[in-house]
């Protein structure tokens, strides 16, 4: 069996090399794409058991060759441009990678002689917010985009749906909610407070850690939990279709914090205190998304405790800041 993970060495993605390594499939030969100037920390530990594969989203023949020289069986694409904010500042940008670049990939396997099923990876936030708390959505809910990065993941979506439809191209979207853990990049708020905390301990900043807004609530799960899910999404799932996938940890980020901190020895000597620059007001809520299309097809739960994700997260950083980095 031939695996393509687009976008290799970053979070999800190094998560789910890992995880199929870990099943020992037989025959499986696992393949990853990166930029000649992606950083490899990631994957450091499994460089070794990757054929890694040069491959810009954004250039066609780059991508064309990667898929005819892996022919993969199985597709995972989650190289993306994922930081929301980003969506604002580096519009094109965003849209290129994520809604061209999928196309990309989609016409790669139509014109190579390859039959792979094809794992489009979109988001929850395709749904949008909403003016009063508790609306249910569901995969038939009209989405709304409330950011540019969702609209480049509903854009890529459609596509793989499209190819479906047009070519027969075995394409498979997953709408995912927010997943977590070891090697969350810095700008996300659990990967933020986890940084401050692993400074204050060390003694390399005040005993403050300076925050947004807390007033948002959040369904999480674990980035591992995640890599579970779309393995079973790939092998028990049907193409052409939307799938909401979510974990069961909902919470404000102000209780986020408060689970960090209190995993801390110096959890009472903290100061918590907003920062101007990073608070953002919430005037709108975000959805409840059913996932029963997901559960009913494939009787995945998470598994992974969430205060479990939050130390290994912390720890993670802390080992971070220990070395220096």
């Amino acid at each position: 069996m031939n695996v393509l993970i687009t976008g290799i060495t970053g979070f999800v993605a190094s998560h789910l090399a890992e995880f199929l390594l870990n099943k020992n499939i037989g025959g499986l030969s696992l393949c990853g794409t990166k930029r000649w100037r992606s950083p490899t920390e990631n994957i450091i530990g499994i460089k070794d058991k990757i054929n890694l594969v040069d491959m810009e989203l954004n250039d066609f023949l780059s991508v064309k060759d990667a898929i005819k020289e892996t022919e993969p069986d199985i597709i995972f694409h989650l190289a993306a441009q994922s930081f929301i904010p980003a969506g604002f500042s580096q519009p094109s940008n965003t849209l290129e990678v994520n809604t061209f670049g999928t196309l990309n990939i989609l016409e790669a396997v139509r014109l190579n002689d390859v039959d792979p099923i094809v794992h489009v990876c979109s988001t929850a936030d395709v749904y949008g917010n909403f003016d009063k708390e508790g609306i249910i959505v569901d995969e038939n809910s009209v989405p709304k985009p409330p950011n540019l990065y969702a609209v480049s993941k509903l854009a890529a979506e459609m596509l793989g749906i499209q190819y479906f439809q047009s070519y027969g191209i075995k394409s498979i979207c997953s709408r995912i909610m927010n997943h977590t853990g070891p090697r969350r990049g810095p700008n996300f708020a659990e990967s933020s407070f986890s940084i401050q905390i692993a400074e204050i301990e060390k003694g390399l900043k005040e005993k403050v850690i300076r925050v947004g807004n807390l007033g948002a609530v959040r369904t999480f799960m674990d980035v591992r939990d995640a890599v579970g899910a779309y393995w079973t999404l790939v092998n028990k799932c049907k193409p052409g279709e939307c799938y909401n996938i979510a974990g069961d940890a909902t919470m404000t980020i102000k209780e986020l914090l408060d689970r960090l901190v209190s995993l801390s020895k110096l959890g009472d000597e903290i100061e918590v205190k907003v920062d101007p620059k990073r608070f953002r007001p919430a005037d709108s809520f975000r959805p409840i998304v059913k996932t029963d299309k997901f559960t009913n097809a494939t009787g995945w739960k998470p598994e992974i405790d969430f205060n479990d994700t939050l130390r290994d997260l912390l720890d993670y950083w802390r080992e971070v800041v220990k070395n220096g980095k």
